[in-house]
């Protein structure tokens, strides 16, 4: 009887590993995001939740009979909702994952045999209803493996850059990294050859890559963009490729899943400037005007503010100012403090402000970011997926309100993520705002809906609720025509509920 449950589970364990593994990869292959994902989605709607009890009623009943293990190979056609493939971001089996599927297979089959032989229905069944921890723990056998596995590229990627002779810009922030590297990199083209990481390669390995396949001879500046989940990643970025000129742009409520609060998050971050010869620190936030102060003792400090702190560099009223006097007029559509950091960055690189002026004008914006655009059925589109955070959707809604002919006016949203026990708040008065701005909102799936659905109860704005981004983006094609607008603000790739 337990070779044949064995044999059950053995078969229900594969559909259930596919989903695990996708979002093992979806998350950076970070142990424990796999067990908190799983919790997340069994608690996901009635029918989940059922599946989820059917497991444990049958993991317990094992106890009792052999049969109840069934149940639990039952429970694994869930969750529902979480697809094999994925629609926004199917698996893409690289080795890494392959090696994490075979750690993942070889922990099975031994927890399967051993209860076979052991007539253990417990064992057997255990085994399975824990394989999203079983996932985790594989990622934490594998994450030094790992390591050693990328040092090759690291140590090439490093002596490549030490060879090109290229000075190197790192920024890092809780959002605006992405719009402030891209500024800097426009800055800089003017007057020096630059290479700036493409897209979100804002890791170890993702920083590697870019060196190896972009740095080209000649190059005078390397632009890397940073990010970090935990203490001692960005120390190490900077070890392999110290910075001349570090930035810091923002600080916000965003990962505080991982970091708890915003103070260790500044620590984390922080580590940009330990090897920089210039910082560039913007101090509209209390903890960066503090951070400021304390670095300005031990390294070349360059102050800069969007929201008219006094500041080296200062981005305000559609005006640039460096030590309070006027210098150029700009765009008012740029993002006021990562243009602020992008020029401390050109000043701490040397650059005098008469080369920065004549790009001002021009300056790129970063794809799905407040990007404004026209469907062809005559309605506005706001583009505001990426890099979803409290202070980016007030930016957003005060768009919102400005475009469109006086027509109707939706915001489509999954509501913010990473925000840790602020998350529910932050989320409900975002709604409420968003209700105030808007005539529709659209609440897409269930990560944040009890959050948005309570802000914005007994507003003015019409609430529909839908499953995913493709019923929402159905919706707005049905419901919009000319002088309308609509905001898509933030976009979970389909492994969050």
């Amino acid at each position: 009887m337990t070779w044949a449950l064995a044999a059950a589970c053995a078969v229900a364990s594969v559909p259930s590993a596919l989903r695990w593994l996708r979002i093992a990869q979806r998350e950076h292959y970070l142990a424990p995001s796999v067990t908190r994902f799983a919790a997340r989605w069994w608690a996901a709607g009635p029918v989940n939740l059922a599946l989820f009890v059917i497991s444990v009623m049958g993991l317990i009943g094992t106890l009792l009979t052999p049969w109840a293990g069934y149940l639990v190979a039952i429970g694994q056609l869930g969750p529902q909702g979480l697809t094999l493939r994925g629609r926004s971001s199917p698996t893409n089996w690289t080795r890494r994952l392959w090696r994490l599927a075979i750690v993942i297979g070889i922990t099975l089959s031994v927890i399967y045999v051993t209860g076979g032989l052991s007539k253990s229905a417990f064992l057997i069944t255990l085994g399975l209803f824990l394989l999203p921890v079983i996932t985790d723990i594989g990622l934490l056998i594998l994450d030094p493996i790992e390591r050693r596995l990328g040092n090759r590229w690291v140590d090439q990627a490093s002596a490549r850059l030490k060879a090109s002779g290229a000075r190197v810009v790192a920024i890092t922030g809780s959002y605006g990294k992405t719009t402030t590297k891209r500024y800097v990199a426009h800055l800089l083209s003017g007057s020096l050859r630059t290479v700036a990481s493409p897209a979100s390669f804002n890791n170890r390995l993702g920083l590697a890559r870019a060196i190896n396949e972009h740095l080209v001879p000649g190059t005078e500046v390397f632009v890397a963009e940073m990010g970090t989940y935990g203490q001692g990643e960005i120390g190490d970025l900077c070890g392999w490729m110290p910075p001349d000129v570090s930035a810091m742009v923002s600080i916000g409520p965003v990962h505080l899943e991982r970091f708890k609060t915003e103070e260790r998050i500044v620590s984390a971050k922080a580590e940009i400037l330990d090897s920089a010869k210039v910082g560039v620190i913007a101090i509209d936030h209390p903890l960066l005007s503090a951070l400021a102060e304390e670095r300005a003792g031990r390294i070349a400090v360059i102050t800069v503010s969007g929201e008219g702190a006094e500041a080296k560099v200062t981005v305000r009223d559609g005006s640039l100012l460096i030590d309070g006097s006027p210098v150029a007029t700009v765009p008012t559509d740029a993002f006021r403090v990562n243009l602020a950091a992008a020029v401390g960055v050109c000043l701490g690189l040397g650059l005098d402000p008469g080369e920065l002026v004549g790009r001002l004008d021009d300056l790129p914006r970063a794809e799905h970011r407040q990007t404004v655009s026209k469907s062809d059925r005559g309605f506005s589109i706001i583009d505001d997926t990426f890099n979803s955070n409290p202070a980016g959707v007030r930016l957003a809604l005060g768009l919102l309100e400005r475009v469109g002919e006086g027509g109707r006016k939706v915001v489509v949203t999954p509501g913010m993520i990473e925000l840790g026990q602020s998350q529910f708040d932050e989320n409900r008065s975002f709604a409420a705002e968003a209700a105030r701005v808007a005539d529709d909102l659209v609440v897409v799936g269930q990560t944040n809906r009890r959050a948005l659905l309570s802000g914005s109860a007994n507003t003015r704005a019409s609430v529909t609720v839908v499953a995913n981004r493709e019923e929402a983006v159905d919706w707005v094609k049905r419901n919009l025509g000319p002088g309308d607008a609509v905001l898509y603000e933030n976009d979970l790739p389909d492994h969050y509920p």
